[in-house]
């Protein structure tokens, strides 16, 4: 009873402290440094007349050769971010180790873990088997662990949480898996307890329940799956991060893929809520509307990063989602009508049947944009986008090998796992600037790797980011023109963000991501910080 007391005491204390109580217009508080999402930064002591002076300050290696795709936050005085198995406080001046807290338990195929949030004085981070933990932001002592997903059945917890009004908000990933569906949840910060479960995807008769459901299951997900015998509804992980709406108290779920991924014509409908973003009242779960990006999907193209929420120079109230079909899809929230669904990479047999024999198609399965979305800067006007030019040869496997397939296991569709990528010599990245009102591509340009990072505006009139070839960039954030570079080495596919703790601006970046999907450097998994 006394344990349960101190809870609640503490869950009142968390709900009334806001995500950035810091000195939030300074620091990088959450994923994509508002809860919003917009990632626009308004520091100026970098700009655009001094930028080519940016030099590295200092490094952090973590010694571990790892998927490298963690945020950076930082707050509260220090740079917080994770590998899979550990995670790292660091001076965000001179990137000393504050502490380093590790896990044993088994990797995943990809390595990976996307970050952290932070709410008063604690971390929360995902695990590869299926847990959430708290650990004091100070000293790096476990606070708590909950498990929301079973990692027998191929589930894991990748994503970066975010937090809000004493609730630590993430979820289950592995919708890849025959018969795995994607669940989000909102946790107590205090204590970590289930506050509610979202199916993403129709929960069944005897589909596991880790704690309260959302009220009123929508019956417009219940029945967009018309499935044939042996097809179980499967997919929408959610494995990035998230974004919310702290004035209306409402949570934008990005929605994984349904499965199998290469093959729909035994999944009919819309299969709902795959591909799409899910909107909940972030207090009980319950679904208020849902906007689904890609219909029908039959080329593994989540709708998977977190939506950016912002207000137009136009007065419109609008949603930017950049998904890994290659396109920005621009949502008027008043009207909950599309604006605008611009290609923003290359396009090619989008529409074309898969086959046996093999279909090649771009954005492919590892294209468009993957886990960091798009950014909006309100000087500019502008939304940035950063994405994948790298197609994929699909060859399908037949229904009757489908079907026989046994449940947990990876279920794409095809014969050759997820496809079979072009050679890296013909991939490249773009980064693109759209005027958020009209949809008119303001620039474009083409670099000769993948960027996957996260992408940062600034009111010095940049914008930041790196690519897969190791490169860290500052753009002209009006004309696109190149300002400034340098070569950090290994694949830049995390978190790239600037703060000033009072010693003067920073920017921060991670290098060295090693995957066995992803051909980059093999150099150890490094935080960069650079300054003037």
């Amino acid at each position: 009873m006394l344990r349960h007391t101190l809870a609640v005491l503490l869950g009142l204390t968390l709900a009334g402290q806001a995500y950035a109580a810091p000195a939030a217009n300074k620091d990088w508080p959450t994923y994509n440094r508002t809860l919003t999402s917009e990632r626009f930064a308004g520091l100026d002591a970098i700009n655009r007349t001094n930028v080519h002076g940016l030099k590295t300050l200092c490094t952090y290696d973590t010694g571990d050769h790892t998927g490298f795709q963690t945020d950076l936050l930082q707050v509260d005085g220090a740079l917080f971010f994770t590998t899979e198995q550990d995670t790292f406080s660091i001076d965000p001046n001179t990137c000393k180790l504050n502490w380093r807290a590790h896990e044993d338990f088994p990797s995943g195929m990809l390595k990976v873990n996307r970050g952290v949030a932070w709410l008063a004085g604690r971390i929360y981070r995902g695990t590869a088997d299926g847990r959430v933990l708290a650990y004091d932001a100070k000293t790096g002592k476990q606070v708590w662990s909950t498990t929301i997903a079973d990692a027998k059945k191929g589930e894991s917890v990748p994503a970066a949480p975010i937090a809000w009004n004493g609730l630590i908000f993430v979820g289950s990933a592995g919708g890849d898996n025959k018969g795995v569906k994607g669940r989000m949840y909102a946790l107590d910060a205090g204590d970590g307890h289930v506050v509610w479960e979202f199916y993403m995807v129709p929960k069944a008769a005897g589909d596991p329940t880790r704690g309260p459901q959302a009220p009123g299951e929508p019956a417009v997900a219940a029945g967009s799956w018309q499935n044939t015998p042996g097809f179980p509804i499967t997919g929408g992980g959610t494995w990035t991060s998230y974004t919310l709406d702290p004035k209306h108290g409402l949570l934008y779920v990005p929605g994984g893929n349904a499965a199998p991924d290469f093959v729909n014509e035994h999944r009919q409908g819309d299969n709902l809520f795959t591909a799409s973003v899910v909107v909940l009242d972030a207090k009980t779960g319950a679904f208020r509307r849902h906007f689904q990006m890609v219909k029908r999907d039959f080329h593994d193209w989540d709708a998977s990063t977190p939506p950016s929420l912002f207000t137009s120079k136009g007065g419109r109230r609008l949603l930017a989602e950049a998904p890994k079909d290659g396109h920005l899809h621009v949502i008027d929230l008043a009207t909950g009508k599309q604006l605008y669904s611009n290609p923003v990479t290359r396009q090619f047999n989008v529409h074309t049947p898969l086959t046996a024999a093999g279909t090649r198609f771009c954005p492919g399965s590892q294209g468009g944009a993957e886990w960091n979305g798009a950014a909006y800067s309100p000087p500019d006007n502008l939304i940035f986008t950063g994405d994948v030019d790298w197609c994929t040869t699909v060859q399908v496997l037949p229904a009757e090998d489908l079907a026989k397939s046994p449940a947990g296991v990876p279920w794409s569709g095809a014969a050759n796992g997820f496809g079979t990528q072009d050679d890296p010599k013909d991939w490249a990245g773009w980064i693109t600037a759209t005027d958020a009102d009209s949809g008119a591509q303001k620039w474009q340009v083409k670099l000769p790797f993948p960027l996957m990072s996260g992408v940062t505006p600034t009111a010095g009139g940049l914008v930041f980011f790196g690519d897969m070839g190791g490169h860290l960039y500052a753009f002209n954030s009006a004309t696109g023109k190149q300002l400034w570079s340098t070569d950090l080495g290994g694949a830049v596919a995390g978190g790239v963000i600037t703060y000033d703790t009072g010693a003067g601006q920073r920017v921060a970046a991670t290098a060295g991501m090693t995957s066995p999907i992803w051909p980059t450097p093999k150099i150890s998994s490094k935080v960069v910080v650079l300054g003037l």
